[in-house]
This record gives C-alpha cells, structure tokens and sequence, in this order.
C-alpha cells in the first residue's frame, strides 16, 4: 500500500475515533444538564410543599422567592368583592356535583393542598355565565378568567351563635381578576389570593342587617336566616391575569388552626403567596373533615370553559394527623359545595395514604 494512501487511512480512522470521543462528551454533557434539571425541579417541586406546611409570624400578607423558605410581609391589596355562587347541583364539575377528599373518623383537617401534577392538551380557558339557582349565573366572563378554590364542608360551628340551621362555610381563592367593590364595574386585573368566609342562614331574617360585625348581610337565604359574607385582604400572585396555559405550575392551600390563624397560600413557579387572619371568623377548624378542590369560573356561579382537548389530573392532598387513606367522596353524593362549574367531564378517583394523604382523579373535555 502507498505512504499516502495508509496516511489517509489513519488519518480517516483517527478523525472518526475523534468524532465518536467528542460526541460522547457531548451526551455525558446532556446527561448531565438533563440530571441537573431534573434535580433543580425537585428542589423547587420541595419548595413549593414546604411553603405550603410553613406557618407566618403574624397576620396579614407574605411572600418568598426560591429558594428561601422565610416569609416576608408585604402590603395587601383590599378585600376583593369577589362573591362565590352558592350551589345549585347539576351534572357538571363543580355546583355541588365534585370528588371531595374526606378525612378518616375521627379526624380533623389542618391543610388542604390542591394541585394539577399532570396538566395536558389546555391551551385556552374562557369564563362564561350559564344557567344558574332558576336565572343565570352572574360571574366574571372572558378569556383567563377563572378561579382556583378549595373549600371546606358546611358545618354548624360556635361561629353560628347557637342557630341550629345555620352553617358555616370556607373558601380559600385563587382569582384572575376581582370587582374592586360592590358598586362598580371595576375589576382589580391582578391575580389575587384570599379567603371568603360564609355563614349561610344566620340568625332570624327581620329584614334588617342582622349578620355578626365585619359581616355583609347579603339578603335572606330563603331558609329563615340571612346569608353573611366576608373576605379577607387579598396577597397579589401576578399582576396581570395568569395565564390558563400555566396552571401546572400553579397550587392552592387552605389551613385552619383553632385558636391560631386561617391561611391561604399560592405558589407558582419560584414564588409563594399568602393572606392569613384570625381563625376566629368561622371557626371552621372546629368541623373540618372535607375537602374540595378544582378549577372553576370566576365567581357568581360561573363556568370555566376550557378547550377540547384538555385533560387534567386533579391531586388533593390532606394533614389530619393521621397517614390513613382519605375517601374519595362519589360526587352522586352531592358533597361538593362550590357554585361555580367547568365544563370538563370527571373520571376516576382513587385515594392514597402514606406520608402525603391524598386523593387524585382526572377531568377531561
């Protein structure tokens, strides 16, 4: 063989061995960035639970940035009048028809973490009014208009000064855009989280202001009493109306601690969010044992309307004290208690217990 033609020949070889060396450089490279980014979204996923558990030093509105776990208060907008339908059961998501995760016998709920671990095919989201208690909903329509709620059972606590038929009832919110008052049209065009504080049928309707202080009385509930409301300050999430397409990365909780504070926190992406008070306005804490959560219209009985398509895995995770299996309540039951719908079909429901108590099921459109 020439000189030449054994010199093109290692060099030839020597270039491919140099080829296949960096391209295995390349993929330990790969493997490594993707391990990276794997273990980044497991701190953060870590994070975000954590801010769930942690409790506030006071009162009011706080936020912290990943990765720091320390709450810092910040100014709170005003209480949004923001008002939730009261249901009226159909065969829809929502309005009374929901899975809901009960607690085990004997056990009282302290936290509720709501969450969509696995979010696909969304990627548009409208709010609309539809029928609703014998007329139409009265909700806040339009594109990213919706509302994310877990809410608490009905429940006769001291907070119904000794009417018997009166119940007290939760909302912890998440809301793309709220009324900035009762008497205009004016919406806040922020992403807000609070709570809302019912007490449906309270005391002897008279047809005056009847309802505890810092209560509405919003008129007779039909049942003998009035219906009093209240919302707390609300903490901005985002200011603007976040987006349908980033709802995977976006949680809800509900605590309640007897004597201690209500809290109601949002977590998306790196940030935390949270509006805590007294927990002295329902005293919920006392007869917590179900939790409902999902995505719904934005108030009034409205419904969220999203895109043929999507499909959703809905995870409510519960404390009680306990790492029993909570119940998937059947929603033939009626056992959910929000007004407000979406127009996606529920699926399965399946409950597991351990460490983080919960129950999962998915909805789809």
């Amino acid at each position: 063989m020439k000189l030449y033609a054994r010199s093109k020949i290692y060099i030839a070889v020597t270039a491919s061995l140099l080829s296949v060396a960096g391209l295995s450089s390349v993929l330990a490279a790969q493997a490594n960035d993707s391990a990276i980014d794997n273990a980044e979204a497991q701190a953060r996923e870590a994070w975000r639970e954590t801010m769930h558990q942690l409790s506030t030093p006071d009162t009011g509105c706080f936020h912290a940035s990943y990765p720091s776990t320390e709450w810092e208060k910040v100014e709170c907008a005003e209480p949004p009048a923001y008002r939730s339908g009261r249901p009226n059961p159909e065969q829809t998501v929502g309005n009374g028809y929901d899975y809901v995760a009960q607690a085990p016998s004997g056990h009282l709920l302290t936290l509720a973490v709501g969450s969509f671990p696995i979010v696909t095919g969304v990627t548009s989201e409208k709010g609309v009014n539809v029928p609703f208690g014998g007329g139409e909903s009265d909700g806040i329509t339009g594109k990213n208009e919706y509302t994310l709620q877990v809410n608490t059972n009905f429940a006769n606590t001291s907070a119904c000064d000794g009417y018997p038929d009166c119940l007290a009832w939760q909302q912890y919110v998440v809301s793309t855009n709220t009324p900035v008052s009762l008497t205009g049209d004016k919406l806040s065009g922020k992403t807000e989280v609070f709570i809302e504080y019912w007490l449906i049928n309270y005391g002897i309707d008279n047809g005056e202001d009847i309802c505890p202080a810092g209560f509405i009385d919003i008129g007779p509930s039909g049942e003998g009493g009035d219906d009093c409301v209240q919302n707390t300050p609300a903490a901005v999430v985002y200011k603007g109306q976040l987006p349908i397409t980033d709802l995977a990365s976006l949680q809800l909780s509900g605590s309640a601690a007897a004597k201690g504070t209500d809290k109601a926190t949002a977590t998306f992406d790196t940030e935390a969010y949270t509006a805590t008070v007294k927990d002295s306005y329902t005293d919920i804490s006392s007869a917590w044992i179900q939790a409902e959560f999902n995505v719904l219209g934005n108030a009034g009985g409205s419904r969220a309307d999203f895109n043929t398509g999507s499909s959703l895995t809905v995870k409510v995770a519960l404390t009680d004290g306990s790492t029993t299996k909570p119940t998937c309540v059947s929603p033939s039951e009626y056992d959910g208690t929000t007004g407000e719908t979406n127009n996606l079909k529920l699926g399965k429901c399946t409950g597991t217990g351990g460490s983080t108590p919960h129950i999962e099921f998915t909805e789809s459109n």
